[in-house]
């Protein structure tokens, strides 16, 4: 079976200012990356804009209103918070990005793929229940995981998140849901501010190790191998979600950790593993952050060879 590989123009137009760190040229560089000989055994898919009784799994109606009425048109641009700004095409692009998760899932679900990268902008894991932020409108990792509930009968799903900042829009959704299980590596003290190893949820199913500024591969190794995926493991889940955050690398200019493309190989290689035991390899990777382009394509690069087994 293959590894689905989701891209849509719409990611690459979603609009942010001049000289904002998530810019147009993060999915060029990342879809340039992935589109040499060496990745012709992924299938490429162009998502569908998700059914907003999917975005209702994690968000309530007021914020889905609240979105779509703010949706400009044109040139124009606003901003949804400090961070998170929206455009003609942002909609849209958000909308395709869930959407991309829900097909995903769909299709591995029916056995005729393995797992899936989504290629998507603007990122989710900071998208609250109620509230867009820190450069995400919906949170696609949430809504894919709770399609899977909804839709499949996966009893327990599993996000779990290595971006450089804390997915505190995927905690939050989660916290107090028995079965929705969230793990995070992020570094400390960072955006957003949450993400402390206190913050465990309702139901013991939230895991958070933070990390110094400063600390690398070993540190983060670390993290995983001794607290985050042992938990991933005892959760049992029947479906696992990445959020795919390359902005802890060394090169970042919005982090301070100094993980490296072998980090990313490894930690990718490691939950496959999990995924392998628990749940028949399924799993639905969505590309959150990372802003030094170079750095941010070859972790890709490392992250999707590892998820197709090339």
């Amino acid at each position: 079976m293959t590894t689905l590989f989701y891209t849509h123009d719409d990611f690459g137009l979603h609009e942010t200012p001049q000289g904002h760190p998530e810019s147009r040229t993060r999915y060029a560089r990342v879809l340039q990356e992935l589109s040499t000989p060496e990745f012709d055994a992924l299938e490429k898919c162009s998502p569908p804009e998700v059914a907003w009784d999917r975005v209702a799994l994690a968000h309530p109606d007021s914020l889905i209103k609240a979105v779509r009425a703010a949706a400009p048109e044109g040139d124009c641009t606003i901003q949804l918070d400090p961070d998170t700004w929206m455009g003609a095409h942002t909609l849209s692009a958000s909308r395709r990005a869930a959407g991309a998760g829900v097909v995903a899932v769909d299709a591995i679900m029916s056995g005729t793929a393995a797992n899936a990268f989504v290629a998507a902008r603007p990122p989710g894991h900071h998208a609250e229940q109620d509230k867009a932020m820190g450069f995400c409108v919906f949170n696609s990792a949430a809504i894919t995981a709770l399609h899977a509930q909804d839709a499949h009968n996966c009893k327990r799903v599993a996000v779990v998140d290595f971006d450089v900042h804390h997915g505190n829009g995927t905690q939050a959704i989660f916290w107090d849901r028995e079965n929705a299980f969230f793990a995070s590596s992020h570094e400390w003290p960072q955006y957003p501010g949450t993400g402390r190893e206190q913050e465990t949820g309702t139901y013991g199913q939230i895991v958070n190790t933070p990390l110094a500024s400063g600390e690398g591969g070993d540190a983060f190794r670390r993290a995983w191998g001794n607290n985050l995926l042992p938990a991933l493991s005892d959760f049992d889940p029947d479906f696992i979600i990445i959020s795919a955050g390359f902005d802890a690398h060394d090169a970042d200019p919005l982090g301070g950790l100094r993980l490296t493309e072998d980090d990313f190989a490894w930690v990718t290689n490691e939950i496959m593993a999990v995924a392998q035991d628990k749940c028949g390899g399924r799993i639905v990777s969505f590309l959150e952050g990372g802003y030094d382009l170079d750095a941010l394509a070859k972790s890709a690069a490392v992250h999707v060879k590892a998820l197709a087994s090339l």
